[in-house]
């Protein structure tokens, strides 16, 4: 055990650090700060020294060069354990520390905001504080070192059972998040600066891609048993994302629950109305929009009962009662929604193996979206585009009712989620029929329509949509004889005006969106 009898406390986040300095002030640790950390210590009522007085050396450079001081780091690196280093201590006059509680100035927040200019951003780069925490962690045998606020409260209560003393296994676990502390750091700056030029002009895309993601779960698996698994968060998931899933109840989640999850949720919330999406391996299998979730979800289901079976099921809703009684009639994998009320908590909780997630709905997305390949990684900006009725473009004579027009909506916005190349044919906000994956955009409209007559839905009158162009007009021709009344597609083909013409032959209406939604 160390017992801390002296901390060094420089701080950029000062959220809870007047509390935490005062609990370290009641063990009688002798307090060691900077400039605005220190002013605040001391407005608390606090009894502090500065650096500068500590180190008899003033700051320079406008705060550049304040803790890059031998009794500074002498005190954070010396070994305890060996007397060639306490014995260089004492004859420098350096008491040392046990304890170092500092975490750095805000780049990415700087960096996040547009306007942010390059000079700015290198006025952001911490390089005394990276220098400290990583002293400290090196050291982590005999100094305890804390980056984060969340931290402060468990000290205190260790130090309260432990007379004063921080435990080694604790020193060790704050040791790594020092070490990941710094690593973020270290490439959000890379990941900045190798993303403009010396001129401070922005691109896209950094030479060098750094990224950093904490342990959510070990997984009990990956896609196959013979496969290990584990789950990472983003250390700050985007509004709404998946990462910020809280488990209510259930076994634990499978590589596989937690990738369906994912393509639930993300169709799922693009849809204003009360809606539910169910997703099997990755497609959804079924979606709705109603007056209710229940009403949704008995649409969603009935799109294909087969694909739902051990299914995921999201919904844009607070779950209530009465969905939940619906969804409890069938085997279900998974059940996501932003909420989950009483009524529909007590239900869930008799089918003890259903996972019940719940997710905040909010607006963004996320930053960029990963995949890996052998050696490497693809990325790109993520799919965001949401094209209204507004947006369309009539190419054919005949043109789509009110009524067809909003479901040319909401079939687009299924189709952008079915992985590619997809088809879907829809009426009344509900689908009909799903064609996924197929090799050829035809064969996706002919599995689509036998998916749609499988579960007796007759097809006339439905829409259609096409997430790519069609590169022929025999797929026209399929969803035409099939009993659709209007299309929409991104247009773009060396053969739209056969493709339209073709549209025109049969008498149906068909819309251009001017974007595709691929998904692999």
């Amino acid at each position: 055990m160390a017992v801390i009898k002296q901390a060094l406390v420089s701080v950029s986040d000062k959220t809870g650090i007047a509390e935490f300095a005062r609990g370290l002030a009641r063990f009688e640790v002798a307090l060691v700060s900077t400039g605005g950390t220190a002013k605040l210590l001391r407005d608390a009522g606090l009894k502090v020294t500065e650096v500068a007085d500590y180190t008899g050396f003033p700051e320079m450079l406008d705060g550049r060069v304040k803790t890059l001081h031998p009794k500074v780091h002498a005190g954070i690196l010396a070994r305890r354990d060996v007397p060639e280093h306490i014995d260089a201590l004492r004859r420098a006059g350096i008491p040392g520390f046990e304890l170092v509680v500092v975490n750095l100035y805000p780049f990415g927040a700087s960096v996040a905001r547009p306007e942010c200019t390059l000079e700015e951003a290198i006025e952001n780069i911490d390089i005394g504080g990276p220098a400290m925490v990583r002293g400290a962690a090196k050291n982590y045998q005999h100094v305890a070192v804390v980056t984060d606020p969340a931290d402060y409260e468990p000290l205190l209560n260790e130090m309260a059972a432990a007379n004063g003393a921080i435990g080694a296994e604790t020193r060790f676990r704050l040791a790594q998040k020092a070490f990941s502390h710094t690593a973020a750091y270290d490439g959000a700056i890379s990941n900045y600066l190798t993303a403009v030029d010396a001129a401070g002009k922005r691109s896209r895309f950094p030479r060098w891609f750094n990224l950093q993601f904490e342990l959510g779960q070990p997984l009990r698996y990956g896609e196959n048993p013979h496969q290990e698994a584990a789950f990472y968060r983003e250390a700050r998931p985007a509004p709404g994302s998946l990462g910020a899933y809280r488990q209510l109840q259930g076994k634990e989640l499978s590589y596989n629950n937690i990738a369906d999850a994912d393509a639930a949720w993300e169709c799922v919330k693009s849809f204003e109305q009360p809606a539910c999406v169910i997703v099997k391996h990755a497609n959804p299998c079924g979606a709705a929009v109603a007056a209710n979730l229940t009403d949704a979800y008995r649409r969603a289901f009935a799109t294909d009962p087969a694909a739902a079976f051990g299914g995921i099921i999201g919904f844009n809703r607070e779950l209530d009662g009465r969905a939940a009684e619906a969804v409890a009639q069938q085997f279900v994998e998974v059940v996501i929604a932003p909420a989950v009320d009483g009524e529909a908590a007590r239900v869930l909780a008799q089918k003890a193996n259903i996972r019940v997630l719940a997710v905040p709905l909010a607006p963004g997305a996320n930053a960029c979206d990963l995949r890996s390949v052998g050696g490497g990684l693809l990325v790109q900006t993520p799919d965001t585009v949401r094209t209204g009725a507004d947006q369309l473009k009539i190419v054919t004579q005949a043109r789509p009712s009110e009524a067809q027009l909003a479901d040319l909506v909401f079939a687009w916005r299924v189709a952008k989620f079915v992985k590619s190349n997809a088809l879907v044919f829809c009426r009344d906000g509900g689908t009909l029929g799903v064609g996924a994956g197929q090799m050829s955009r035809v064969d996706s409209a002919r599995f689509a329509a036998v998916k749609a007559e499988h579960a007796g839905f007759s097809l006339q009158g439905s829409v259609a949509a096409s997430d790519a162009f069609f590169p022929f007009r025999d797929g026209v021709d399929v969803v035409a004889a099939a009993g659709a009344s209007a299309i929409i597609q991104p247009g773009g083909s060396l053969r739209d005006e056969e493709v339209i013409a073709a549209a025109n032959e049969h008498g149906i209406a068909m819309v251009f969106t001017g974007y595709r939604h691929f998904r692999h």
